[in-house]
């Protein structure tokens, strides 16, 4: 019989040998086991006794396997993989190369804005970027003014997307640089249709469609501004398309998240005219419009002459030379020291309404028909210039603005922080508060179909039958016809008789 340190010891050495023959179990892909490659590494450390071992342990790993699959493996190295980091590094890179002979004189005279003190200043109210972000968006800006004849340039903001975000800037050309649009060429759909083919010609539909808002020339209005995205710093800055009136009605209908591609689709109802790089800068115009707010006095509208002083039409506004500042307790007590200095967007989809009715005028055809004039459109009228917040509409008993000051400690260095909750800070999704949950609008009722009539409705064949008889009465009336004619003939003679 086996004592206990006898049994003990037999257990051990099963143990020991089932652990073996596990270590010796083969790979089904290396055809290795690692009770080998384990005494092959250990031969290694004995041999070349690197310092550190514990720490290049995996390398020695990796390099005893590789030895020992020379024979059977491709004389090809492994594939580079490119990590994450290493991509952005390599995009960033070329923003860190410094130009040498730059002038000094012209760095002064640069339209690049201090995106530095803007990140201070956002750091007090307690949002912003980050200081290292901030950072490689200021390299980033600094690119796009080296590469762009530009007056004046401003970090807008960035835009969050489902793939990608969008970095945005703000910027206006100098006088004669900016490259015109260019203009549609239309003549081929006439060449197309004069080309001899049978037409046939189908009931006249009388539907007519709304007249096209025509969009708002570059410089003014919802174009005033420029806008450039790229979606990291150092990726190429790519210019947005102007907004158009229809594109701005639908934006509004609509509620979309940005995927980070310009030329995605936009699915949606009502249709969006346009791709995600349109319906990107529709939200722009739409959140710069709304969002953007200076102190009562900061601006002042430029005089001209023959203008009344209470004009709600003037769109000319300068800084105030003689603008002494308002205290910050003022700033943050009261909405009525800030007002909107930038355009209202009226329903219409442009800051100026225009009248679509009006016709040009042209020679009148006394041939053709006068169609009634419709009645007169009344004029979309919006808050004019620097209206003071404080008279913005409130959404649920809920007033959009709210204003603070940025710390109640250090009061001496504390600035007037204002948020609106329809863009918080520079970073959103780029899509309006609701107060409740969004519903698509309803589709529009069906058109009616056509009036029935000869013209429209599809008749049966008629049968042989109807067809003898059909003819056999017209024989009948034209010979009847004849008849009638001569008996009027033998009467007129006998009158003349």
């Amino acid at each position: 019989m086996e004592s206990p340190e006898e049994m003990l010891n037999n257990q051990k050495e099963q143990a020991a040998r089932s652990l073996k023959a596990f270590m010796l179990t083969n790979s089904t892909k290396s055809n290795l086991n690692l009770y080998d490659h384990l005494a092959r590494l250990l031969t290694k450390v004995m041999e070349e006794r690197p310092e550190n071992v514990v720490d290049v342990i995996e390398d020695l790993s990796r390099e005893v396997k590789r030895a020992g699959l020379q024979n059977t493996q491709s004389t090809l190295r492994d594939i580079h993989v490119t990590t994450p980091p290493q991509v952005t590094a390599e995009q960033q890179k070329v923003l860190f190369s410094h130009k040498g002979g730059e002038d000094g004189t012209q760095e002064e005279q640069s339209p690049l804005p201090n995106v530095a003190e803007l990140a201070f200043y956002l750091e007090q109210a307690g949002v912003g970027l980050g200081r290292e972000e901030t950072y490689r968006v200021f390299l980033a800006l600094k690119q796009l003014v080296d590469t762009q004849p530009l007056q004046h340039c401003r970090f807008w903001g960035k835009i969050l997307g489902t793939e990608n975000s969008y970095l945005v800037a703000e910027v206006e050309f100098r006088e004669g640089e900016e490259d015109e649009e260019d203009a549609l060429d239309e003549a081929g759909e006439d060449e197309e249709r004069e080309q001899g083919f049978t037409i046939i010609s189908f009931p006249k539909s009388t539907y007519k469609p709304p007249p096209v808002v025509p969009k708002e020339n570059n410089g003014t209005g919802a174009n005033k501004f420029t806008y450039f995205v790229c979606r990291e710093p150092g990726l190429p800055w790519v210019r947005l398309p102007p907004v158009t009136p229809a594109q701005v009605t639908v934006a509004r209908k609509i509620r979309k998240f940005f995927t980070g591609r310009l030329d995605a689709p936009i699915v949606s109802y009502p249709p969006f005219p346009g791709n995600e790089a349109n319906y990107l800068r529709a939200q722009i115009a739409r959140i710069s419009a709304s969002t953007q707010a200076s102190p009562l006095g900061f601006y002042q509208f430029v005089e001209e002459e023959g203008e009344e002083e209470e004009d709600s039409s003037r769109i000319s506004f300068e800084e105030n030379p003689d603008f002494e500042g308002i205290p910050v307790s003022e700033l943050a007590n009261s909405l009525s020291n800030w007002v909107h200095h930038v355009q209202y967007i009226l329903p219409q989809g442009r800051c100026t309404w225009i009248n679509l009715a009006e016709k040009p005028e042209e020679e009148e055809d006394p041939e053709e028909e006068k169609e009634e004039e419709p009645d007169e459109p009344e004029p979309e009228v919006g808050p004019p210039l620097l209206t003071p917040l404080s008279e913005d509409a409130e959404i649920n008993n809920t007033p959009p603005w709210s204003c603070k000051v940025s710390s109640s400690i250090i009061s001496k260095f504390a600035i007037a922080v204002l948020y609106t909750f329809g863009n918080r800070n520079v970073l959103c999704w780029g899509s309006k508060f609701l107060a409740e949950g969004y519903n698509p609008p309803v589709p529009p009722p069906p058109q009616s179909e056509y009036p029935s009539g000869p013209d429209i409705t599809e008749a049966a064949d008629p049968s042989l039958e109807e067809e003898q008889a059909l003819k056999a009465a017209l024989e009948e009336q034209r010979e009847s016809q004849e008849e009638m004619e001569d008996a009027e003939g033998d009467e007129d003679e006998e009158d003349d008789d």
